[in-house]
């Protein structure tokens, strides 16, 4: 351990928030000044994401400084600076036009945290795509929904993937015309379908490339989130989004240009785009990126090792480093580790105060969702934290609580909507439209888009309440999307994976509470006739899961019921299966078939 020269130290003590007084940043904040901070495109052709996340740094003095550095399985350091990403993500965009592939097709990113995933979302936003990142861990009945839903037009994955998850998809997506794959070994066909080797297009391909006009407003990003019934909502996000990921990054993650950065969230999940690409990107640190899974004494060598000093992860990740002991962190030089934020789920008040005793910070929680595709609320860098809190609104932010109808969520009559002033009331929390990176539609539903909205609020489905200093704190969903280890989960997804088991007739599938992973998937199954509830079947269909659907959304427990309680239309209630699990009140149960 090579600890922190007392120049280094002095140094960092000097690092003035970017946001000195909060009250006054939001008297005089503005999206309008917010988006002259960035530069738009040569000659007004409009704001690209990619060109904000690179190119606009390479007349500046960040050209030849380290823009992403990864940090492979086996330990071994790359980077790419500014300059060299500039020249991949223009080789990939030249790429894709030379397979034909026009602006707004989708392409969809299949691999793990590898150099070639940051390069294909990049560059794909130049040739002015709509780029969808998917988690590497899904099982192919996942994947397979998310590319049709998405209409894909182009898949760049791994050799691995392709083989293990993706080829038996193929014949079902016609509008899959090309794959790219990362070692791919060479040009073939998989049936109708192009499969084409990624180092070979980038070397064929000129590292010249001018962008496309880009509207504002373009299509630019799908980011995919499970509801509590049906199939999963695609999010549509527009180029836009830069300005709020951008603004986000200085006041929310307090960025300064001389940092070294790491989110630990995968890119297949909005964090991991949002903040593990675009944010950090605009203003020109250096990020880390770690392949490998987590470990925590390679957490810890990482964070010793790379200098970091802006940490961003997740409130599971937080507790599996507390079960790992204090004493862990005190054999690495963390010294120049300056601020560290956490969001995913929300954030329990010992977290906080452990980030302080362990790390030497404490940890600032911040809430925001796919939706809103940015954060929303935060502890800021210059405030006092109240553990357990998800702070304040963002400036540009208006956040309230509005009164809750039977059914939890906020009651709407004739369109109207009633906000809470009354401090410490429990609502549902809302934000008033017009933050740039709004999700402007969830793709082909329109209907699910337009009951997002009523009186003019963007209704988020968490119920929260607010202090009389205007801190907000989460309370809980008002639906029964599970959140395992940041991961929203749709128990609908579970239940239509488990019932094409030739042995369940039914499912039911709840969040149960999990010290670590906040919740864990749990499934309760009827079988068919003739089908015993042995130990061998629940591991069978333990194991089907995470071969249908991958291990991050997969049950981690099962349990056989032959009396599923249902509502008088046949719809499994889940609410009554968690109560029940949890053994806690059933409340209204006016709804539930008799004799259930």
């Amino acid at each position: 351990m090579v600890p922190a020269s007392k120049d280094e130290l002095r140094e960092r003590q000097l690092v003035v928030p970017n946001m000195a007084d909060y009250d006054a940043e939001r008297a005089t904040f503005s999206w309008d000044a917010a988006r002259r901070s960035l530069d738009g495109l040569p000659g007004g052709r409009g704001l690209n994401i990619a060109h904000e996340a690179v190119d606009r740094h390479l007349a500046g003095p960040r050209a030849d400084a380290a823009a992403l550095r990864f940090v492979t399985r086996s330990s071994e350091v790359s980077q790419l600076t500014y300059r060299d990403l500039a020249a991949l993500t223009n080789r990939f965009a030249n790429a894709l036009r030379s397979l034909g592939v026009r602006r707004e097709d989708r392409v969809f990113v299949l691999t793990g945290r590898v150099p070639a995933l940051y390069v294909a979302v990049l560059g794909a936003l130049k040739n002015t795509n709509v780029v969808a990142p998917l988690f590497s861990a899904f099982g192919p009945e996942p994947i397979r929904q998310r590319l049709a839903l998405g209409d894909a037009r182009v898949l760049v994955t791994t050799d691995a993937l392709l083989r293990r998850k993706v080829a038996g998809l193929l014949d079902s997506l016609p509008g899959l015309e090309d794959v790219i794959v990362v070692g791919g070994g060479g040009p073939r066909t998989i049936g109708a379908t192009r499969v084409w080797d990624y180092d070979e297009l980038l070397l064929a391909a000129d590292d010249t490339f001018d962008i496309g006009p880009t509207s504002p407003d373009d299509m630019a990003l799908l980011h995919f989130t499970s509801g509590t019934t049906g199939t999963p909502k695609g999010a549509v996000h527009v180029h836009e989004a830069v300005v709020a990921h951008h603004a986000t990054g200085t006041l929310a993650l307090d960025l300064h240009p001389d940092d070294v950065y790491w989110c630990t969230a995968d890119p297949g999940w909005v964090t991991g785009t949002s903040y593990g690409i675009v944010a950090p990107l605009t203003h020109g640190v250096t990020s880390v990126i770690d392949e490998a899974e987590f470990d925590a004494e390679r957490w810890y060598g990482i964070l010793e090792s790379e200098r970091v000093t802006v940490w961003y992860t997740a409130p599971t990740a937080v507790r599996m480093l507390m079960r790992a002991g204090d004493d862990l962190p005190r054999r690495y030089d963390l010294s120049a580790l300056r601020f560290v934020a956490s969001v995913g789920e929300p954030l329990n008040p010992e977290a906080v105060l452990w980030g302080e005793r362990a790390l030497g910070h404490p940890i600032h929680d911040n809430w925001w969702q796919t939706e809103t595709g940015g954060i929303m609320i935060a502890n800021f860098a210059s405030m006092a934290i109240r553990p357990g809190s998800m702070g304040r609104p963002m400036p540009g932010v208006d956040a309230g609580i509005l009164a809750r109808g039977e059914d939890g969520r906020a009651a709407v009559r004739d369109g109207g909507v009633v906000e809470v002033d009354t401090p410490e009331v429990v609502g549902e929390l809302a934000l008033r439209p017009g933050w740039p990176s709004m999700f402007r539609a969830y793709l082909h539903d329109e209907k699910r888009y337009a009951d997002c909205f009523a009186g003019g609020w963007y209704l988020t489905g968490d119920l929260a309440r607010r202090d009389a200093d205007g801190y907000f704190w989460f309370v809980g969903r008002a639906d029964d999307v599970i959140k395992s280890a940041g991961h929203l989960i749709g128990p609908f997804e579970v239940e239509s994976a488990l019932m094409e088991h030739p042995a369940v007739v039914e499912v039911g599938v709840i969040g149960k509470p999990d010290p670590m992973a906040g919740e864990l998937v749990k499934a309760f199954v009827t079988l068919r006739p003739g089908f015993a509830p042995t130990e061998e079947l629940r591991l069978e269909l333990i194991g089907w899961g995470r071969k249908r659907l991958g291990a991050a959304v997969a049950p981690k427990e099962i349990a056989f019921d032959d009396h599923l309680p249902h509502t008088t239309s046949g719809k499994v209630m889940r609410r009554l299966l968690k109560a029940r699990e949890l053994g806690l009140a059933e409340g209204d149960t006016s709804t539930v078939e008799s004799g259930a």
